[in-house]
């Protein structure tokens, strides 16, 4: 039997193929991985058959029941958009807690602008006019303006529900949603396999992604992931 805590199942979906792994935590392998051809539009019945035969042969090898997927899309319902914002620096002081605000502001917008969307990346493109990367390596940075430039890459509400309910018929909850395109120019095309990337990520790979953290979990705070890689 294999312990659920060492696997993550992924899936990706896009026009041409789906694809599902198992990637196996403690060794860094896949355990399993089936893809099968499209014909340049998502199927749902296709996607269906595939996640019955699948979940089924994952489900006997593991020994365990699949209750949770990371869902990687890639298709041109996929929006990335970019909002800046600058603020003056009255205290000539930058910490934690002031660059958590200024990152809660900052995704409130999106929010406000965009409220049929669901955030699957929220990435720092260019923290600082003057270029200096205090973010990650400067928090007490005595610049007169915090200049905050942050790239969202997010799905639809309406999108997001069909897969929602498909995965919900076979009783798998929708864990993450992920974007395969900004997988593939993180890493670059074809350096290395799908699930191995999206693992890395999810695990603090870029340290300008801000990880939401859901504010339901016992003693997180919604950015604290994202804050721990420069603490």
């Amino acid at each position: 039997m294999i312990e659920e805590t060492d696997f993550e199942t992924f899936l990706y979906i896009s026009k041409n193929k789906y694809q599902i792994f198992v990637y196996d935590q403690n060794n860094l392998k896949n355990l399993y991985n089936e893809e099968i051809k499209t014909n340049d539009e998502i199927e749902l019945n296709n996607l269906s058959n595939f996640l019955d035969e699948n979940i089924y042969k994952i489900e006997k090898m593991t020994n365990n029941f699949i209750r949770n997927i990371i869902l990687i899309i890639e298709d041109d319902k996929v929006l990335d958009v970019g909002i800046s914002i600058r603020k003056k620096n009255y205290e000539k002081h930058i910490d934690q807690k002031y660059l958590e605000n200024s990152l809660v502001e900052i995704k409130d917008i999106f929010r406000e602008n965009y409220k049929d969307q669901i955030i699957m990346h929220m990435i720092i493109v260019n923290n600082d006019k003057n270029e200096n990367d205090f973010l990650l390596n400067n928090v007490n940075n005595n610049n007169d303006y915090l200049f905050l430039e942050i790239n969202f890459i997010s799905i639809s509400n309406s999108f997001a529900h069909v897969f929602d309910k498909l995965l919900e018929n076979h009783q798998i909850k929708i864990e993450q949603y992920m974007s395969a395109s900004y997988i593939k120019s993180f890493f670059g095309e074809g350096s290395t396999e799908l699930s191995v990337m999206a693992n890395k990520l999810n695990n603090g790979l870029n340290k300008k992604e801000v990880k939401l953290v859901s504010k339901d979990r016992e003693n997180k705070g919604f950015f604290e992931k994202f804050f721990q890689l420069f603490s």
